[in-house]
């Protein structure tokens, strides 16, 4: 591997509808450019099963044929030659559906990177470049591929600016939210919460869909964040089931406008997803969110009395965070290939 010689690391995070390629210079750790696009793995699994597997092609070299597209492109953007620069991938990629599938970590999982399974990739004559795939961890019970990437990074960064913590939650909002127990610099367990996709398959796919208005979930005005508080409550009050009805009641009773009751919705799942951490007394919490989710998760937070022991890390970090994890991995990889 090319590692302690290259100067630049493609960091591609490829998550099941999602894709983001950056350049990332392994020197300084900036991004040197990016490209975002929303063909995920589910979206390119599906094309080769059309296209691809019929005209005998390998799922592999199709995932690498849509890659290379990608990093053309990333090319065309920059201006660069981007030839023979090693990428590095987490997410979906490592998937039943995606690239290959290759087996889960397992915890504890140290969060140096050391225990990370990870598959190798020689460089071949249509995709010149060192190709390195990072699956995910798995517990009894659970699974997750890209986050524990995201921790590993998020460690790194918080470390390098003198935030140790030798005992948190950290909660990372989104479709599939998770909540990992870190424990001197090991994840020893996880635990998914699908509030991100319960609330799409409610707003869009349900009887409540003509109950709520999506129309401006970034406006924190008064009556909204009253709804909010109102939904979180009700969470610790009566459970999601029932609780998902009365947003049907608000609506019947003139109780909230619809764009209220969207508020109110974001705060009975999200307070539901938070109620098991009043359980956790004595662990501090950690709170990983882009900009989009962090103003809900902390108006729950306060609405739990959990805010004396939370700590909200910057969008900046969080955005950070993959591609560093991804550095570091690749990092460690190489110099193993080196010794051995």
């Amino acid at each position: 591997m090319s590692g302690l010689t290259t100067k630049y690391l493609l960091c591609c995070d490829w998550g099941t509808s999602f894709f983001r390629l950056r350049l990332t210079n392994l020197y300084d750790h900036q991004c040197t450019g990016e490209l975002i696009s929303r063909e995920g793995i589910a979206g390119t699994f599906d094309a080769w099963r059309k296209t691809g597997a019929a005209t005998g092609m390998s799922r592999d070299n199709f995932f690498r044929r849509q890659l290379k597209k990608q990093i053309n492109a990333l090319g065309r953007q920059l201006a660069m030659n981007l030839l023979n620069i090693p990428v590095v991938i987490s997410g979906m990629a490592s998937s039943s559906i995606g690239m290959e599938e290759v087996p889960y970590a397992v915890l504890p999982f140290a969060l140096d990177g050391s225990q990370s399974s990870i598959r190798h990739f020689d460089p071949q004559p249509d995709f010149p470049h060192e190709l390195m795939l990072i699956s995910g961890v798995r517990s009894g019970q659970d699974v997750m591929r890209g986050e524990e990437t995201q921790l590993i990074g998020l460690v790194t960064l918080l470390t390098l600016s003198g935030e140790k913590t030798r005992e948190a939650i950290f909660v990372f909002p989104g479709t599939h939210s998770k909540h990992m127990y870190v424990r001197d610099g090991q994840l020893i367990s996880f635990d998914t919460y699908m509030t991100g996709e319960l609330f799409d398959l409610m707003a869009h796919h349900s009887i409540l869909k003509d109950s709520v208005d999506l129309i401006d979930l970034t406006d924190f005005s008064a009556p909204n964040v009253l709804a909010f508080r109102q939904g979180v409550q009700q969470a610790t009050a009566s459970g999601i089931l029932n609780g998902l009805f009365t947003i049907r009641t608000n609506q019947l009773f003139d109780t909230f406008t619809k764009a209220e009751n969207a508020f109110y919705l974001s705060g009975l799942l999200i307070g539901t997803e938070l109620l098991p951490l009043l359980a956790e007394k004595g662990w501090p919490l950690v709170l990983c969110s882009g900009s989009k989710l962090t103003g809900f998760y902390e108006l729950a937070i306060r609405e739990l009395n959990l805010a004396d022991r939370a700590t909200t890390i910057p969008a900046d970090l969080i955005d950070q965070a993959a591609s560093r994890g991804q550095a570091m991995l690749f990092r460690n990889q190489t110099l193993k290939e080196i010794t051995r």
